[in-house]
């Protein structure tokens, strides 16, 4: 699950097809039979829904043994929570990414993963936030209308604002995720919110380029995007 620029899907128990596979024990009345549970080629990821209740429960339960153990060693004290450190990721805190990065992929909106990943990265003075807005994009891939994936690249964007040289082009391809995923779901009023929230952030010529393509937007029948 820890693909740098993956898209994700599900997969149906049964699908045969793949470049790399984990497969269960051969059943008894078929020796010849495996049942593929996780597909994944072309930088996508499959999973079969069959095993998602509990890999959903032990990936849970792996993240929540993180969190307290990062809580623990890191002692949470609000003289601690305002320092900014250089230093890589500790052992704890690549736990926490980790396991929460895997849960993300299966519940989209599990809030307290979300805020442990902002945690952890407000305490760095570097981060690669190029994986954050990835790692979100993957979950908008398969859950266009999360919340909490949409907040969360917004809140990285705030983090490297004044930091970033690519600053413009990052906004640029903001304003194309929105169009790919808008163009799917013309009512997902987080998307097109997000967009709107990108202007505040835009240049001059960009939010020109913004109106001209606004007006696409507004002679949509039924979206709650631009023309609210």
């Amino acid at each position: 699950m820890n693909n740098d620029d993956p898209d994700a899907a599900f997969r149906s128990p049964g699908r045969q097809e793949a470049d790399t596979r984990i497969c269960c024990e051969p059943s008894v009345g078929n020796p010849e039979v495996k049942y593929a549970f996780f597909w994944n080629r072309d930088h996508k990821l499959g999973i079969s829904t069959a095993c998602l209740p509990p890999l959903y429960k032990a990936a849970k339960y792996k993240f929540m043994e993180a969190l307290m153990a990062y809580k623990m060693h890191s002692n949470f004290s609000l003289k601690n929570d305002n320092r900014q450190s250089s230093f890589p990721f500790s052992e704890t805190e690549n736990e926490v990414m980790k396991h929460s990065k895997c849960l993300l992929l299966l519940s989209s909106d599990f809030g307290t993963a979300w805020n442990a990943r902002k945690l952890i990265l407000s305490k760095r003075e570097e981060f690669s936030f190029s994986e954050e807005l990835c790692l979100s994009a993957v979950v908008l891939s398969f859950a266009p209308k999360s919340e909490n994936a949409w907040s969360y690249r917004r809140w990285i964007i705030k983090r490297i604002i004044g930091r970033c040289a690519t600053l413009e082009k990052i906004l640029k391809e903001e304003s194309k995720l929105v169009e790919k995923i808008a163009e799917k779901s013309k009512m997902n009023y987080r998307a097109w919110y997000h967009r709107c929230w990108l202007i505040s952030c835009m240049t001059s010529e960009q939010v020109r380029f913004c109106t001209e393509a606004a007006s696409y937007c507004i002679s949509i029948v039924g979206i709650s995007g631009f023309s609210s």
